[in-house]
């Protein structure tokens, strides 16, 4: 069996036309690199629409470790279980880039769904679809051995950020630190440090320039996501 590097979505949002309509009179949020769109238990009942930039969901354990679940682009929408069942945010967002984002309130959204129903069926399809993606984090996590898990992550960060030059090397074009490595596959700092090192050696992953990093072989990262 093989872990697909499916990791939440960049671009997954409603259909075009649905969301075009959904925000077509909602305010505009800038969001700075670094600023919190919003933070989990926090009671703000807005649904976002990515217009441009990029945000990241993450979780925080109570001694203050983080895990990234998603990152998220142009498109997406972010914030939609507030909006369904009134409750405080589930997880932390915050902006990797500059982003702006169209927002609507959850009073605004139970006006549109009663004039246009099939909205519902639309997010239960985005929902349905961010819980399979869940279940493979969740297989990732149980099954995966530690290279396994920061393969995965590398592979899933090839797909997203990036860039064929032309001999097979794929660059990855979005800085991500060690720690940030780490948050996302779920395991110690020091054991990706120790297994980037390694692959470092052997020319599997190559370090551009502090925190750019480039698949040099693509195979290999391949074969360690394999169960």
């Amino acid at each position: 069996m093989e872990l697909r590097p499916e990791y939440p979505q960049l671009l997954a949002g409603l259909p075009a036309p649905l969301s075009t309509k959904l925000f077509a009179n909602a305010k505009l949020v800038r969001l700075a690199a670094g600023k919190f769109l919003f933070q989990a238990g926090s009671f703000d009942d807005g649904c976002y629409r990515i217009e441009n930039g990029l945000l990241k969901v993450t979780i925080f354990s109570d001694s203050g470790a983080e895990r990234i679940l998603a990152f998220l682009g142009q498109g997406a929408i972010v914030g939609e279980l507030s909006v369904l069942d009134g409750l405080p945010r589930s997880a932390t967002v915050v902006a990797v880039r500059n982003a702006t984002l169209s927002r609507l309130s959850r009073a605004e959204f139970e006006a549109f769904a009663a004039k246009c129903p099939e909205i519902y069926k639309s997010l239960v399809r985005l929902l349905a679809k961010r819980l399979r993606e869940a279940d493979t984090v969740v297989a990732a996590s149980s099954f995966l051995s530690l290279k396994g898990r920061v393969a995965r992550t590398m592979l899933e960060l090839a797909q997203h950020f990036g860039q064929e030059d032309g001999s097979g090397r794929i660059v990855i074009r979005q800085k991500i630190g060690q720690h940030d490595l780490a948050a996302m596959a779920g395991i110690a700092r020091e054991s990706v440090t120790r297994i980037l090192n390694d692959w470092q050696r052997h020319k599997v992953v190559s370090r551009l320039s502090r925190g750019y990093y480039c698949v040099e072989n693509k195979a290999q990262l391949q074969n360690q996501v394999k169960l």
